[in-house]
């Protein structure tokens, strides 16, 4: 008879600490190489842009030269696009790699590709046309009015991407004015871009990470809130805050980013794809890629993802299939800045640089790294764009998230620090439209 005090000895599985080499051109992705870090593994980063050198001291160890640690890294993770051709190369010649392709660069970068993608592959498309010059585009507008968006296409500077102007008027006189009056700044600034026909609705976007082969689900379906002030008001920023939640499969994933699984699976792309859309009643119209990790929307995810970055990039990268275990309800992310954000203006960032990030309670939860470094022990202002802080809170309800959100923020003390107060609270009215149209399903 076994004795009910006898010993099994278990085997202890360790846990294996991994290398991870972090190229960026801009200072973006490193909230998430800081994570992986705190989860045991080796982490480096590179940032190629010579006004980023100082963000992330203190956190990140950070290299001059990348390729001189290509064979040390077991994971190399490229966090934007124009890295595409770089990581096909490494990815055949035996490389465990997370983010771009050429095709997949290509998807984001070129509006009228990545259109015309969509269209090949069966999504439903709004009419858009595409421009070299701006008289061009005058002319059209005076031969077909009609309301219009204005969209920059190609590679586009960081401090142009804001150049995106919605039009109001159902005739287009007023994209017309804003092209005529300022064609020679455009001209400079933008050499291709896009008139999009106008469609009102609500804009949601789906992505998912791939591994090469398949999609990871859940799906992170998401509401980003583009503009500086609340109520949509003011320049684009690119992102001032996004309400999340993941799902299976529904008809927003199934009527656009499932389609395209082939086209991406022949590019090997492996990371986070997404799409942003606008549903109403007609349909759901696919209006852009994006085709690497989406800021802020990574350091959000991190809100509400369960499992263990390190593993799951490690194991995407090397093609396998991953159980992604994430919180249930909703997940809100804001960001917090301090001028010269959202403009280029580096007299009034010198006012800013170096300020201390402080924080009334040693409570560091849903505290995301922006542009910052760490000095004897205090969080400081660095770089030169003013884009501080991502803070995030999680709930059950998307009140509940708001409320952790802005519990979080209220913790922080950071001189003309700025954010949006109305992020989640569309979400009722959308919610209820989308529901309506049967496209959660």
């Amino acid at each position: 008879m076994a004795n009910g005090n006898v010993k099994i000895n278990l085997p202890v599985i360790e846990k294996q600490i991994r290398k991870f080499l972090f190229v960026s051109w801009e200072s973006l992705s490193g909230d998430l190489a800081l994570q992986i870090k705190k989860e045991g593994h080796e982490v480096k980063v590179y940032i190629k842009n010579e006004n980023d050198k100082d963000v992330y001291d203190g956190f990140l160890d950070k290299i001059d030269d990348w390729e001189k640690f290509i064979d040390w890294a077991d994971v190399i993770v490229f966090d934007d696009v124009g890295f595409g051709p770089k990581a096909d190369e490494l990815r055949k010649n035996g490389k465990f790699v997370v983010g771009g392709s050429a095709y997949t660069d290509k998807l984001e970068e070129d509006r009228e590709f990545g259109q015309s993608e969509m269209k090949r592959v069966g999504m439903l498309t709004l009419p858009h046309w595409d421009f070299s010059d701006h008289d061009s585009a005058l002319k059209f507008i005076e031969a077909n009015p009609g309301r219009y968006v204005y969209k920059p296409s190609g590679f586009v500077q960081s401090d142009s991407k804001g150049l995106l102007f919605l039009g109001k008027d159902e005739d287009g006189k007023d994209i017309h004015e804003i092209i005529r009056s300022n064609k020679k700044v455009l001209g400079e600034k933008i050499k291709h871009f896009q008139l999009q026909k106008f469609a009102q609705g609500v804009e949601v976007a789906v992505g998912a990470f791939f591994n090469g082969n398949d999609f990871i689900f859940p799906l992170n379906i998401n509401f980003e809130h583009k503009k500086l002030f609340p109520g949509d008001i003011g320049p684009f920023t690119g992102e001032m805050g996004t309400l999340v939640y993941w799902s299976g499969p529904n008809t927003i994933f199934k009527t656009t980013l499932e389609k395209m699984k082939e086209e991406i699976k022949k590019s090997a792309y492996v990371g986070y794809i997404d799409i942003n859309c606008i549903a109403n009643g007609r349909g759901i119209y696919p209006l852009e890629f994006t085709c690497r990790f989406g800021y802020p929307i990574i350091s959000i995810q991190m809100e509400g993802v369960i499992s263990e970055w390190g593993e799951f990039l490690y194991k995407i990268a090397k093609g396998e299939n991953y159980d992604l275990k994430t919180k249930k309800g909703f997940q809100i992310g804001i960001v917090c800045a301090v001028p010269p954000f959202p403009f280029d203006d580096k007299s009034e960032m010198s006012i800013y640089k170096d300020l201390s990030i402080i924080f009334k309670k040693p409570n560091l939860e849903g505290i995301h790294l922006g542009d910052v470094k760490l000095v004897d022990e205090n969080w400081r202002i660095a770089g030169d764009t003013g884009y501080a802080l991502v803070v995030t809170g999680c709930g059950v309800t998307v009140e509940d998230a708001r409320k952790q959100v802005y519990g979080r923020l209220e913790n922080i003390l950071l001189q003309n620090m700025f954010y949006r107060t109305d992020i989640g609270l569309g979400w009722s009215e959308d919610s209820d439209r989308l529901q309506t149209w049967g496209y959660l399903y």
